[in-house]
């Protein structure tokens, strides 16, 4: 039987104890039904309810009470959808027959009806084609509709549901369901007679509405006139519901009529529109305006365009006048006709004038209100019409440039948005040419500068000619820096600096230009890639834009070189010569950037590593390795004379001002190119890093080389390096891990536990002693202080589970050294208990913090890997770790707590319950200790427990003196409850005194659980913060609080607020300090000053008085 079906009769059988009389019948004769299939041995099946059902209800017919009939067909209503169409075919006619002497309208009741209804959608959507052509499902069909505009709201809403989801779905093969016919005959009949009955109007509307069915063509025509006769009645729910249902019928539009029917149609819409003070017919108006003009466009979209201006001039006073809901809607109608009725053949055409000319009348001073929705339309409309736009819109983007300009205009946002807009249709240059900088050489009399648009243009230009950057705007910034030189030679120092800052935003232009332009080859030229290198070292404030600008052009050409979509600007073949071009000035830039980035202070070398690396991605392997090659040999030189820095040298102040040692530097350089570094300068890096990582004196080139043998590792598989790394794991890399494990510094722990996890990945079955010689390693990470460190520390561990849970044989011997040793007693076999085995061999340390820290590992490889557990096994593990949780060192029984939480979640109950005692017992012994949270922790697991096994099972091996912490958390789970309730019912806060406390809980209880970004996580550390404020404190801690609350009430009651400490403001925890001079205005500017977020009644007032001695002298 289907889950859902079983869903649903679990809940009719549970009413059998109801106290509602149609209840109790409903559950007394499902219990009937199935004992009798029972009796028959029938199986418990959907058809086997079916059958009895029927069997019943056709014995019911015409003689049996109708209580009985009713709940019959409210089981079968229920019974029927879980059916097989073939079965509903089948006893097609005796369902007919036998449901259709229910559909007394006089007699029936609601339920009855509504249960009826169901039967009938169900039987009737199972039917194929050929029997919607039989008379009594064309007659059953009709009553569906005659009951769509009953007056009774619950059967009419019924039927009307079942109806449209009939229609909305018609049997295959069919596209328009057989019985549409039926149907626009009924609607255009009851339409007809609106004048003389518009409640059945108005019903039907509804059902159009809601109805997703394609009409049949002949009876649309007549559909559409009976709608448009609808708003002539002057009848407003009529007018708005009839607009909607002509919205709703368009999607039939386009396969009904034909073109000359489709623009007589929307000419009758457009003569139907309504009062723009009407919002309700206004909108579905203007919707249908939408739809059926961009229907149109696609039917005629000469014809659509030619009507569009005389359109845009018709709706764009609703911008003005309306609703701002009206506003909202008309912007969107007009934005929708913008993009679609302006077809690509017409947008130079001077039909596109009108339209302009349209808009712009939206920026007069009558429309000051609606300006947002006016900049809106005017950026759609340059979208639309792109290079087109120019000269077309200039008048247009100077009005937007000079309102802009105003010191007053509110609206710099939504302008901004126009001239962007404009910048990315006409370019940099057109624009330019529009609104001119005025800048410098550019300057023109009696004109303002224009310097607010350089900003402005950074983010919008794309795809412009390079040309015009190195003819025109490069000349502008040596322009305004000559003059900021000036300026400062003659000491002007606030005008220098003004200049110089306008030259860096000429130059912040270049990443725009460098966004795919189509001129790279012929102005991308030598004596331009020589000024940016020229730039790039004698220019440091302009180094991160050139090399942003430099990674935006190759990051682009790169991905567009290997693209075979052809949606780019260029093409693949543009793209590979544009490549290959940049590609020989790339060593060259390589060589300067180099030479910049040794010369840069540690804590400013971010933009310069990715612009590297892009330069990487261009240039051929071999001019990669031989870089490389030469890198090497300058690392070998720097670490000859290399001197480890100093404490100081090493602080955050220092390295943002100085550049670190070569030898860093180089080592840096080396890894930036390991992706891209063939097998023999691979090994190179290996030798290298092998060095750097052994050796203890400097822990930053130490880190460095666990960092490059991370960065070769996790290349792709079958990728030289990664070969590489196979190769040598044996023989160097898993000897030198071991050797070193003892100098490794702290700040090398997260690249070596990385290294450790990459390398775990895929290991060989020789190699597999690797774990157990790095376990120990493993675990004690994860209780380092860096929480990155933390997470890699975990990450390893879990690798580490997930290689030994696919088997092997290790070679216990070699974990200890002593490969001499071969017999089989040194043999053990791989698996996911022998690895939790190994993890174990922690709990025998000496310190408390290992034996934490393998708690915690403990905790969190179960997690993982308790599906591959034997149930002793857990069981085993979970009576061992329960001895640390009494243990009275707070840091094992911290993590034994985490382990107690992790086990309550994720055992099954039949497991868990046997234990229960003895984890209570053992947890309940830091239930008094507020230290490090652990009486926190206790509850909340205690919690986690009720939850799972019910709090009558917690409550029997709860020890006596412990009772009062079940009743605590009995009263808490009531107040949770009330809580969503209330949140449930509305949130809508109380305005009494007694209601204003309860509203808090509510709020408290409707209040979203943190999450932390993983389920381990999630339920170690999630639901905390619901307990904390809690009220089972001590009594003397109970009675601090209320002598408090009871002097913060005096102080309240003193200063006039006879809300008490309950009323909202007390609540939000702010007070307002008023002063001798009267009430407080809060025009006044200084008002701040007033509040504070504790109470002032509260504080001790301390009176300065002078010491005295003994004999009450002055001292």
């Amino acid at each position: 039987m289907e889950a859902e079906l079983e869903q649903q009769l679990i809940k009719i059988r549970v009413q059998a104890t109801s106290k509602a009389p149609h209840q109790q019948q409903h559950a007394a004769m499902l219990l009937a039904v199935e004992e009798t299939i029972k009796e028959q041995g029938a199986p418990a099946e959907p058809a086997s309810y079916f059958a009895t059902l029927l069997t019943l209800l056709e014995q019911q017919a015409g003689t049996g009470p109708k209580g009985l009939s009713g709940t019959i067909i409210y089981l079968l209503s229920i019974v029927l959808p879980s059916v097989s169409h073939l079965m509903l075919r089948a006893k097609f006619s005796t369902m007919m027959a036998v449901l259709s002497q229910s559909l007394d309208l006089a007699s029936a009741d609601v339920a009855l009806l509504r249960s009826v209804i169901s039967c009938l959608e169900t039987v009737l959507a199972a039917q194929d084609a050929g029997s919607w052509g039989l008379p009594i499902s064309q007659g059953t069909f009709r009553s569906l509709l005659a009951l769509s505009t009953d007056s009774k709201p619950k059967i009419r809403k019924r039927a009307q549901e079942a109806v449209s989801a009939l229609l909305s779905h018609p049997p295959p093969p069919a596209v328009v369901h057989p019985a549409a016919q039926i149907t626009a005959r009924f609607v255009i009949d009851t339409l007809s007679a609106a004048k003389s009955d518009a409640q059945a109007a108005l019903h039907i509307l509804q059902l159009i509405k809601s109805t997703d069915m394609i009409w049949p063509s002949e009876e649309f025509g007549s559909l559409c006139e009976a709608l448009m006769q609808l708003p002539k009645l002057n009848m407003p729910f009529v007018t708005t519901l009839s607009f909607q249902a002509i919205e709703s019928v368009f999607s039939s539009a386009t396969e009904s009529l034909d073109e000359d029917q489709f623009r007589d149609l929307l000419i009758d819409i457009v003569d139907l529109k309504p009062n723009a003070n009407d919002p309700l017919a206004s909108e579905a108006w203007l919707k249908i305006i939408q739809k059926g003009y961009t229907a149109y466009a696609q039917i005629s979209p000469d014809a659509c365009f030619q009507s569009l201006p005389d359109l845009i001039d018709l709706i764009i006073p609703d911008i003005e006048l309306g609703k701002p809901s009206t506003r909202e809607a008309a912007t969107q109608c007009i934005w929708a006709t913008i993009r679609e009725c302006i077809p690509d053949s017409m947008l130079g055409s001077a039909g596109i004038g009108q339209v302009i000319k349209t808009l712009a009348s939206g920026l007069s001073y009558r429309y000051r209100e609606s300006w947002a929705l006016v900049f809106l339309l005017i950026a759609a409309l340059f979208q639309r019409l792109s290079k087109f736009a120019h000269p077309a819109m200039d008048g247009v983007l100077t009005e937007v440039a000079n309102m802009r300009m105003e010191p007053e205009f509110e609206l710099k946002n939504e302008a901004d948005a126009v001239l962007g807009a404009a910048v990315r249709a006409i370019g940099p240059q057109a624009f330019l040419e529009v609104l001119p900088l005025n800048l410098g050489g550019d300057l023109r009399k009696d004109q303002a500068g224009r310097a607010w648009l350089l900003p402005l243009m950074k983010s919008h230009i794309r795809n412009a000619p390079l040309k015009y950057f190195v003819d025109t705007m490069l000349p502008l910034a040596d322009s305004l820096s000559a003059q900021s030189k000036q300026f400062a030679s003659k000491g002007r120092e606030i005008e220098a600096k003004v200049f110089s800052a306008l030259g860096q935003q000429v130059w912040a232009l270049l990443g725009g230009f460098f966004n795919v332009p189509a001129d790279i080859l012929n102005s991308f030229t030598p004596s331009f890639a020589h000024r940016l290198a020229v730039e790039l070292l004698e220019s440091p404030d302009l180094r991160p834009t050139i090399c942003g600008a430099l990674q935006t052009l190759l990051v682009a050409v790169h991905t567009l070189a290997n693209d075979d979509s052809g949606l780019g600007p260029l093409t693949k073949q543009q793209a590979l010569a544009a490549q290959t071009h940049l590609a020989q000035f790339a060593p060259d830039y390589l060589a300067q950037l180099f030479n910049v980035f040794a010369q840069s202070p540690g804590a400013n070398r971010g933009y310069m590593v990715n612009t590297i690396t892009a330069f990487l991605a261009v240039i051929t392997s071999a001019d990669i390795n031989a870089t490389f090659a030469r890198v090497c040999a300058m690392l070998d030189e720097a670490l000859k004379t290399h001197e480890p820095p100093a404490a100081a040298e090493l602080t955050k102040g220092y390295l943002e001002a100085h550049s670190p040692p070569n030898a860093h530097t180089m080592m840096d350089l080396a890894i930036i190119m390991t992706p891209y570094l063939d097998a023999e300068h691979s090994l190179m890096l290996v030798r290298a890093a092998h060095m750097l990582a052994k050796q203890s004196e400097d822990q930053i080139l130490q880190k460095k080389g666990y960092k490059a043998i991370s960065r070769l590792a996790e290349q792709p598989t079958g990728s030289a390096a990664h070969q590489l790394i196979e190769s040598t794991l044996s023989a160097d890399l898993i000897p030198m891990l071991v050797e070193s494990a003892e100098s490794v510094a702290i700040s090398s722990r997260r690249e070596r536990l990385s290294l450790i996890a990459l390398l775990s990945r895929n290991l060989a079955d020789d190699q597999l002693h690797f774990i157990p010689a790095m376990l120990s390693e493993v675990i004690l990470g994860t209780k380092e202080a860096n929480e990155r460190a933390r997470n890699v520390a975990f990450d390893a561990l879990l690798t580490m589970g997930k290689r030994m849970s696919q088997g092997g044989v290790i070679n216990m011997a070699a974990v200890t050294g002593d490969v001499s040793v071969n017999d089989e007693s040194a043999q053990q076999l791989a698996n996911t208990e022998e690895f939790f085995k190994m993890i174990a061999a922690g709990l025998a340390a000496q310190t408390p913090h290992m034996i934490s820290a393998t708690i915690a590992a403990i905790s969190r490889a179960l997690f993982e890997f308790q599906s591959l557990l034997s149930v002793d096994f857990v069981v085993e593990l979970l009576s061992t770790v329960l001895m640390f949780v009494v243990n009275n060192n707070r840091e094992i029984a911290k993590s034994s707590l985490g382990f107690v939480k992790i086990i309550a979640v994720i055992l099954p109950k039949d497991v868990l319950e046997p234990h229960l005692g003895e984890i209570v017992t053992s947890i309940l012994k830091w239930s008094h200790e507020f230290k490090n949270k652990m009486r926190l922790k206790c509850r909340h697991i205690l919690d986690r427990l009720v939850r799972r096994l019910g709090l009558d099972a917690v409550e029997k091996v709860m020890p006596e003196e412990h009772m009062k912490l079940l009743g605590n958390m009995r009263k808490r789970q009531q107040r949770s409850k009330r809580g969503k309730e209330a949140a449930a019912v509305g949130g809508q806060q109380q305005q009494t005194e007694g209601n204003g406390a309860s509203q808090v809980e509510a709020a408290a209880g409707a209040t979203a659980k943190k999450t932390f970004g993983n389920a381990y996580e999630d339920i170690l550390y999630g639901s905390e913060s619901e307990l904390e404020d809690s009220d089972d404190e001590e009594p003397n801690t109970l009675a601090a609080k209320g002598a408090a609350k009871g002097k913060g009430a005096k102080a309240d009651r003193k200063n006039g607020n006879a809300q008490g400490p309950s009323a909202p403001a007390k609540l939000s925890g702010a007070w307002i300090k008023e002063d001798a001079e009267g009430p407080l205005d809060f025009l006044d500017r200084s008002a701040f000053t007033h509040f504070s977020t504790t109470n002032p009644t509260t504080k001790e007032r301390r009176t300065p008085t002078a010491p005295k001695m003994k004999g009450g002298k002055f001292v």
